[in-house]
């Protein structure tokens, strides 16, 4: 973790308005990083935008500046780096106890479609959402290499992925697994299609046995990397809820199954196989 070392500004009651709630508005740039407009504190003194990762209870704390109209902007640049979680957002005013953010308006539209270089070897995505609590949170992915996916395609029982890595080359060895949830049993081989950092991955649904099954690709072949299928490049925190996709009929060994994409808690894209019931 990069935590910015700038010392925080002051500011007086003149630069803001006092409401109970303090909100940021979220703009997102075309690199990724995030700029927070805070409003309505209620102390003067130095001020703080920190950011908590719930799991770990890391910190990364953001100076805020006064901008007018009642506003104290921070900035989170792509280059200050999170780790990969949900990072909750506070303001900390005049030495005080943090107070919980909640959201303004976000303008994330410089995340959707996004086409980071990779030149890092790494992809960083952040995408300030708001919690079942209605707080300010942001959450953040940090892949080393990543492969995004695109187009989903399903034709008869085959499920077709379009996508393109970044942070490796992608070469004609490529390959691509879909592992059972649990790593129980042998990983399913699926067809690879490359052109340019571009890839096609196709899995039969019949060889996909009853369970959860998570997919990978490998851009170097069996020497290379292994590479978790991901969809992150958009400006929506949450996919699992947002994006359906068909539930195809299957019949595997006489058995009456289903089969439907879907991606995970994280933004993993996975296959779930489900027996039929009566």
């Amino acid at each position: 973790m990069t935590p910015l070392a700038t010392p925080a500004p002051t500011f007086t009651s003149d630069d803001r308005t006092v409401l109970m709630a303090p909100r940021a508005d979220c703009i997102a740039d075309s690199a990724g990083g995030l700029t927070f407009d805070v409003t309505d504190h209620g102390a003067d003194g130095s001020a703080y935008l920190v950011l908590v990762e719930r799991a770990g209870g890391q910190e990364v704390r953001l100076p805020l500046a006064p901008v007018g109209d009642g506003r104290l902007r921070a900035s989170l640049p792509i280059g200050v780096e999170l780790a990969e979680g949900r990072w909750d957002a506070f303001a900390e005013v005049a030495g005080g106890e943090p107070i919980r953010l909640v959201p303004g308006v976000n303008d994330l539209r410089s995340l959707v479609d996004r086409a980071p270089s990779g030149s890092r070897g790494h992809v960083a995505v952040r995408i300030p959402y708001a919690t079942k609590n209605g707080n300010l949170s942001v959450r953040s992915w940090r892949r080393a290499p990543h492969a995004e996916a695109g187009e989903l395609l399903i034709t008869g029982t085959e499920l077709s992925v379009r996508g393109r890595v970044y942070g490796t080359p992608v070469t004609a060895k490529a390959s691509a697994e879909a592992r059972a949830r649990g790593g129980e049993g042998p990983a399913l081989r699926g067809e690879v299609d490359v052109e340019g950092p571009e890839f096609t991955l196709r899995f039969a649904y019949e060889e996909l046995s009853e369970g959860r099954w998570d997919l990978w690709v490998r851009p170097g072949g069996e020497d290379g990397p292994e590479v978790r299928v991901a969809r992150l490049l958009d400006d929506i925190a949450d996919k699992k809820q947002i994006f359906a996709y068909p539930v195809t009929p299957v019949a595997v060994a006489g058995r009456d199954l289903t089969a439907e994409p879907y991606y995970t808690g994280d933004n993993d894209l996975a296959v779930v196989v489900r027996a039929v019931t009566a």
